[in-house]
């Protein structure tokens, strides 16, 4: 049992894994993460702010790594490059003078990021997008529904980009 032991302890010493999936070198010790950018317009004025504290708060909460202003260990970057409702699930009026309306609606946001590990560029990406969207019913305006869309988006996002980037998946 004890031979066992030792040889899970040393095949598995080159990283340290955590609940959160992360799997970091025990020399990664500190992150930067650059305000992104909105170049999407069309969204609240607050969007890049809203994105990046989130990117900021999760990788705090979910790794042992100090954030850093520049040059982290790990560097991420990146910009907001789509905003924009669209309408889908068209429905027909039924109605030779009405026009056709759409069902519901779906707020899609992209954001596009890099990412360097500075100890080990195996994982580095350049200009990665990462799209999430929500479908919400077209009756309703989209402004009385638009900030929860935002953080349910912006959460699976920084989701994704963490997974990208620190749980390797």
């Amino acid at each position: 049992m004890a031979s066992l032991l030792a040889i899970i302890l040393s095949t598995t010493q080159c990283n340290i894994y955590s609940f959160t999936g992360a799997a970091l070198s025990p020399d990664v010790k500190t992150i930067s993460i650059s305000n992104f950018f909105d170049d999407a317009g069309g969204g609240p004025p607050n969007l890049s702010q809203l994105l990046t504290e989130k990117l900021k708060d999760y990788f705090q909460q979910n790794t042992s790594l100090s954030l850093v202003n520049e040059n982290g260990d790990l560097q991420l970057e990146g910009n907001i490059a789509r905003y924009d409702f669209t309408p889908v699930a068209p429905q027909a009026t039924g109605n030779d003078q009405v026009a056709d309306v759409a069902g519901l609606m779906r707020l899609t946001i992209t954001v596009n990021a890099s990412y360097v590990n500075t100890n080990n560029d195996e994982f580095d990406f350049n200009n990665r997008s990462f799209s999430f969207y929500s479908d919400f019913s077209a009756e309703r305006d989209p402004s009385s529904v638009e900030n929860d869309l935002i953080d349910e988006i912006l959460d699976q996002i920084v989701f994704d980009i963490f997974t990208a980037t620190v749980a390797n998946w």
